[in-house]
């Protein structure tokens, strides 16, 4: 399937026309970051919410957890549906989702409302990921959906990057709440936008009934591909340490540091850059280089992050400086991973692309959920115990990328023949 004939297919039925293919990436490009964004905008504020709900720490570090849980749990049906309903719809209805609950967030002071609402709105948020892949995937193929997988991800790594430091701006001069009123007007501005101009991508010969057998089928399928389940953990690695610094972070320079909200923000916007560079070198250069050197050299970044935090931890203990470097690296090799993998592991099929992309983003963010749970409970006075979770990831992500990016074995020379 060509990037062309893809973009032309669609379910003849009212909506909007097809785009340019640059409008199409560019709406794509403005709603994947909604994600993400509900993650880390309110980091800095943490402290201030301890205090504001009459909480304690590990409850409200447990809203990043539910988040995620909440995505992790609603990834494959939301990709089920989509794949028999049509990607348009049923993001549509996840804005909406993300809408509502980002405003009764808002508006409430029991922390187990909070808890349960971040929940829903991860079920809301987790569309604009796994549909704008599976909208990647309906029209474009090959090394160029890794390439988009990049901007994609790029994009998405935008949240780490400005998310921070826009919820550290608006603590200074408002309250915490004002951070989800803000995310309540994206969602609304991207259901306006996907209304209006998102035409459907999914082709009516590809849409697929929900069948709970054939469901169960084909998750047992693909979850029988090695190289799949291999690509999908390393994503679910990588993305686990890469929102893991955006827990931690605040706590070690607000709290232990004793820097301000503001200050945080900014440094956030220096870390997140390095991710951002990471997702873009993925954009750049999957198209260039083979993957097992892409990703390696990306992995390389991540170790040198990684030894850079747990020296310094164990020699000098918090420093600024040293937590903002280790943390860059760290994020600028997680950013070139993570779309890496998970562009690849797309890309190994055709067909049933939303309930294998919720399938990936599912394994990776049921990872992270427990993760973030295990985090609240980590030591946070300073960078050691973060290292050390950073020194597993590299084991198994070591072995994992050596096992799914294999070196190419070039194929036989033809024989020559005897004139």
């Amino acid at each position: 399937m060509t990037d062309s004939t893809a973009t032309r297919r669609g379910p003849q039925r009212p909506g909007p026309r097809m785009p340019s293919r640059r409008v199409l990436v560019a709406i794509l490009l403005g709603v994947i970051p909604l994600s993400q964004a509900p993650i880390d905008i309110y980091t800095p504020a943490i402290p201030t919410m301890v205090t504001e709900l009459g909480t304690t720490s590990t409850l409200v570090q447990n809203t990043v957890a539910v988040y995620v849980l909440g995505m992790s749990l609603g990834l494959i049906p939301v990709g089920v549906i989509a794949d028999a309903k049509g990607r348009r719809p049923t993001l549509l209805t996840c804005l909406a989702l993300l809408l509502v609950t980002s405003v009764g967030i808002a508006f409430t002071n029991d922390i187990a409302v909070l808890l349960v609402l971040r929940f829903l709105q991860g079920v809301g948020g987790c569309a604009c990921m796994v549909l704008v892949y599976a909208i990647a995937a309906d029209t474009t193929r090959g090394p160029k959906l890794t390439s988009l997988s990049g901007l994609l991800g790029a994009s998405w790594g935008l949240a780490p990057v400005i998310a921070p430091a826009i919820g550290g701006f608006i603590l200074a001069v408002g309250s915490w709440r004002d951070i989800f009123v803000l995310v309540a007007a994206l969602a609304g501005i991207a259901l306006l936008v996907v209304w209006r101009m998102l035409p459907e991508t999914l082709d009516p010969a590809g849409a697929q009934p929900i069948v709970p057998k054939a469901i169960i089928r084909v998750l047992g399928t693909t979850l029988r591909r090695k190289i799949f389940v291999g690509l999908t953990l390393a994503f679910a690695v990588f993305a686990s340490a890469q929102l893991l610094f955006g827990i931690i972070a605040p706590l070690l320079y607000e709290d232990v540091l004793g820097l301000s909200s503001i200050a945080y923000g900014g440094i956030a916007l220096v870390i997140g850059a390095a991710n951002l560079a990471g997702e873009l070198a993925t954009g750049a250069f999957a198209t260039r280089l083979s993957p097992r050197v892409l990703g390696f050299s990306a992995f390389a970044f991540f170790v040198a992050g990684t030894a850079v935090l747990l020296v310094s931890g164990l020699t000098v203990g918090p420093d600024v400086l040293f937590i903002t470097i280790g943390g860059m690296l760290v994020m600028l090799g997680c950013g070139a991973l993570c779309p890496l993998a998970y562009g690849l592991a797309l890309g190994l099929f055709d067909r049933n692309l939303g309930l294998i992309g919720g399938l990936t983003s599912a394994v990776c963010y049921l990872v992270v959920a427990a993760t973030m749970g295990a985090a609240a409970v980590l030591p946070d006075r300073d960078q050691v115990p973060l290292a050390l979770v950073y020194v597993g990831c590299a084991a198994v992500g070591a072995l994992l990328l050596a096992l799914c990016l294999r070196p190419r074995v070039p194929a036989p020379a033809a024989p020559v023949t005897q004139g």
